[in-house]
């Protein structure tokens, strides 16, 4: 299982949100680049970053901070106002490993099956989702689609990875939707990254033991309710 630690970016800072609330947002660093850093010299090989002024906006905000980032020995998958060709170009040229669909996804399907086929393990698919159903444009609309039947869809359509979260576990550190997961690990086919809520080694265990692909901490990390060398090490296999 790869462990990818969480850097959500807005006007270049570090930030992170409460259940995808813009208004309730708590900033942890003013450098996105030292932030990462840190998680490489921690063991981490991977890093999952969110344009949240993309995600809200349409279009990519933080285009330099990215470019950064992408300099670093890290698989690193960014996802934030991704909603065309161009774009996903533009990312793919900076360095990022794969590139995240989310609203797009859902507004265009069409869109997203040609973008899976020409672009193949680059692409990636963010399923958020809120009571249930699919939510879009940075979580402040809900679609009439239910997420479990929309990987389903995406799965039929040839994307093979999925990040998958759960709204209202997101920046709470109340836990993460273990249910959900055991439910989208059926999909066969499917590469399920697990997001929002992640909490304790216990629930990494779980998500180890459930073989999802990979799995993003954030909140945790920078509230210091898990150690990422630790959650690096149970995700290779340790107790």
């Amino acid at each position: 299982m790869k462990i990818f630690p969480a850097i959500d970016l807005r006007g270049g800072k570090v930030v992170r949100l409460k259940q995808g609330d813009y208004d309730l947002m708590t900033v942890y660093s003013d450098d996105p680049a030292e932030t990462a850093k840190g998680f490489l010299y921690a063991g981490a090989e991977c890093l999952h970053v969110v344009d949240l002024d993309g995600a809200k906006d349409g279009s990519p905000g933080n285009s330099k901070v990215i470019k950064e980032l992408s300099k670093l020995p890290m698989e690193i998958e960014v996802g934030g106002g991704i909603r065309d060709e161009r774009t996903i170009r533009q990312m793919l040229k900076l360095g990022v490993r794969r590139v995240i669909l989310g609203s797009a996804a859902v507004t265009d399907f069409a869109f997203t099956e040609q973008m899976g086929k020409k672009y193949g393990d680059s692409l990636a698919v963010g399923v958020d989702v809120k009571g249930g159903m699919v939510a879009t444009h940075g979580w402040t609309k809900v679609s009439d689609q239910s997420g479990f039947a929309f990987c389903q869809k995406l799965r039929d359509a040839g994307i093979s990875t999925v990040i998958y979260t759960d709204i209202s576990k997101d920046g709470v550190l109340s836990g993460t939707n273990l249910a959900a997961y055991e439910q989208l690990t059926a999909v066969k086919g499917l590469n399920i990254i697990a997001s929002g809520g992640i909490t304790d080694e216990t629930e990494l265990k779980a998500l180890r033991e459930l073989k999802v692909y990979g799995a993003i901490i954030g909140k945790a990390l920078y509230a210091e309710k898990l150690s990422l060398r630790r959650a690096l090490s149970i995700a290779k296999g340790a107790d």
